[in-house]
């Protein structure tokens, strides 16, 4: 199994909060290749076209969504994580380092680890 790093973008598997369904579509891998290498899920963020309405803590890709091996202008949807399985997952490419810092600090937010700790 091809193993795979926080930061890619990879196409696989996503399941739907709302369906009992699962598409085949982009995605952000958040976990560290060392999670991801110990057990056969990874976890990730759904990638969505930037003509869709906006999410709060959504980080678009801006002029870098062709370098992450995305057809169209994309954002990241921080709100909409999940673990899967990563087995025929496709790599299309990675994203900066300050998107995915950008990412990484909208996750810690909606976790409250910005600091709030009541949340």
């Amino acid at each position: 199994m091809t193993s795979f790093r926080k930061g890619d973008v990879v196409v696989c598997q996503f399941p739907y909060s709302d369906r009992n369904v699962r598409y085949r579509r982009p995605v952000l891998v958040v976990s560290t290749a060392a999670f991801n290498d110990a057990q056969p899920i990874a976890w990730v963020l759904m990638i969505t076209g930037a003509d869709n309405s906006r999410w709060p803590g959504d980080v678009d890709f801006g002029a870098h969504y062709e370098a992450a091996g995305l057809k169209n202008p994309s954002v990241i949807r921080t709100a909409k994580v999940s673990s899967v399985e990563l087995g025929d997952a496709l790599r299309l490419g990675s994203v900066p380092s300050f998107i995915l810092s950008e990412v990484m600090t909208e996750i810690g937010s909606h976790l409250g680890l910005a600091g709030d700790t009541n949340g």
